[in-house]
């Protein structure tokens, strides 16, 4: 290991504690989720280039704002969202609901992001957003993302950043500050659970995503991969 290089160590896969999953969806935490969120969406907009319709996947939803985000802003186009925690898929089924404007576009499920539950090439653009870091093989889910995405669709997976052993101190007490509680907890563990840029470069690169997908850096806290849907 490099010098100063922060050993990784890795959280748990599923989230099903209720105390885990009330703490994601808490008001104090949604606040300035919600900031790092939108800069989500803006991206995921600018990879679909436009398009008017079409079909998306979410891995990884939690309670399900940010596909809630998105069918907002994509407004002819249908969603499908999983996760593996039934309590977090409980409670953005639970948000749907009383998003009447978006009945019949989004579809919850529980499903594991390493045994997809639908066809090869269903989705015109796929995302993953702060959830690489609970995968126990991380190269299975690149794997079913490459292989449900269209061969010309959109790709976005998106994730913390693990910093260096002298930053990790200053690192979490900063970019956690809007945190309390369990949710300082969980995001302290994420953080440490994370990738660093080099390895995220060697996960995609012996991944069936190389080539048209490209590693990126958002400011100091998060990393992530992304490939543009093809034009027509």
């Amino acid at each position: 290991m490099p010098i100063f290089e922060l050993e990784r160590v890795p959280e748990a896969e599923v989230m099903n504690e209720s105390d885990e999953v009330q703490a994601y969806s808490s008001a104090a935490a949604q606040a300035y989720l919600d900031q790092i969120d939108d800069t989500f969406v803006a991206h995921a907009i600018r990879l679909v280039r436009r398009r008017e319709r079409g079909r998306a996947l979410d891995i990884g939803t939690g309670p399900g704002q940010m596909v809630l985000k998105l069918a907002r802003r994509l407004t002819r186009w249908k969603f499908a969202a999983v996760d593996r925690s039934s309590g977090m898929i409980a409670e953005a089924a639970a948000q749907l609901a009383k998003a009447s404007e978006l009945a019949g576009r989004v579809d919850f499920q529980v499903a594991d992001g390493n045994a997809l539950p639908f066809p090869d090439s269903t989705f015109d653009f796929v995302w993953c957003n702060s959830v690489l870091h609970h995968f126990a093989e991380p190269e299975k889910l690149l794997g079913e993302i490459s292989r449900v995405v269209k061969p010309r669709g959109a790709v976005l997976l998106r994730d913390l950043r693990r910093p260096s052993s002298l930053a990790y101190r200053w690192h979490v007490r900063w970019h956690g500050r809007h945190y309390s509680g369990k949710m300082l907890e969980l995001y302290r563990d994420s953080v440490r659970a994370a990738y660093t840029l080099p390895e995220l470069q060697r996960l995609l690169q012996a991944s069936p995503l190389r080539g048209a997908a490209h590693v990126f850096q958002l400011r100091g806290t998060h990393i992530g991969i992304e490939r543009p849907l093809a034009r027509d």
